[in-house]
């Protein structure tokens, strides 16, 4: 599919599911939502891009997590940007990201939460199940656009168990704002200094251990050791 910057109203058609002949397996669909804003720029962007690749070293080392788990990447710094469509752990290339603009969150969120909705269209389509999706939110500063919108979206969404959102505050975010748009069950978590790697490798271990999993079962994730505290179960 091609999509650009005004892609909220897309619906997905029947020839989108060509992709999953070659792959019926059951699928653990992720967006990772990232900031980068001016604020990222210097050593936190340059962790976070390392932190991107040990997130695909780690998914590759699971044969079953490299058909399995969906990685999509959107991006916001001044705007938001698709840098990654949904595609299997083998097939993500880790892209160098840049530090500009401002923190336009509330549009990245809704942006994030039609990509799923679409995404599990595509899935019911092609009669391919899957776990629950997950929204993996990065940020080191405030909003600096509406935000409530979305966070409804995020507490509905929730509340149904149609996606899980994660958040997680880099040094200088707004833990209170995050604390308004996270599901009042998935508290946000503070990143300790610029950990981005150990996060990462959490992350894709636990997307691995999700993937292995049945439809609707809910799954103890792994401690996170170092570089948060933990939150429990999705």
């Amino acid at each position: 599919m091609d999509y650009n910057q005004t892609d909220y109203n897309v619906i997905p058609n029947l020839e989108d599911t060509l992709e999953f002949e070659d792959n019926p397996d059951q699928r653990t669909p992720c967006v990772l939502l990232l900031d980068t804003s001016y604020s990222m720029a210097g050593e936190p962007i340059l962790e976070l891009n390392q932190g991107l690749k040990i997130f695909k070293q780690t998914l590759m080392e699971d044969s079953l997590a490299r058909r399995r788990v969906e990685v999509s990447v959107l991006t916001f710094g001044g705007q938001v940007d698709l840098v990654q469509d949904f595609v299997t752990a083998d097939q993500f290339n880790p892209p160098t990201l840049h530090a500009s603009g401002g923190t336009p969150m509330g549009e990245a969120i809704d942006r994030a939460l039609d990509r799923v909705a679409m995404r599990k269209t595509l899935y019911a389509q092609a009669g391919i199940p899957k776990t629950l999706p997950w929204v993996f939110l990065i940020t080191d500063g405030a909003p600096t656009d509406d935000w409530q919108r979305a966070a409804e979206r995020v507490h509905r969404n929730s509340e149904a168990r149609e996606m899980a959102l994660f958040a997680v505050g880099v040094q200088g975010a707004d833990m209170h704002t995050l604390g308004q748009i996270a599901a009042p069950n998935r508290p946000p978590v503070k990143l300790a200094g610029l950990q981005f790697r150990e996060l990462f490798a959490w992350l894709s271990q636990s997307l691995r251990q999700v993937s292995r999993s049945t439809a609707g079962v809910q799954v103890a994730l792994p401690p996170p050791k170092d570089w948060a505290e933990g939150w429990g179960q999705v």
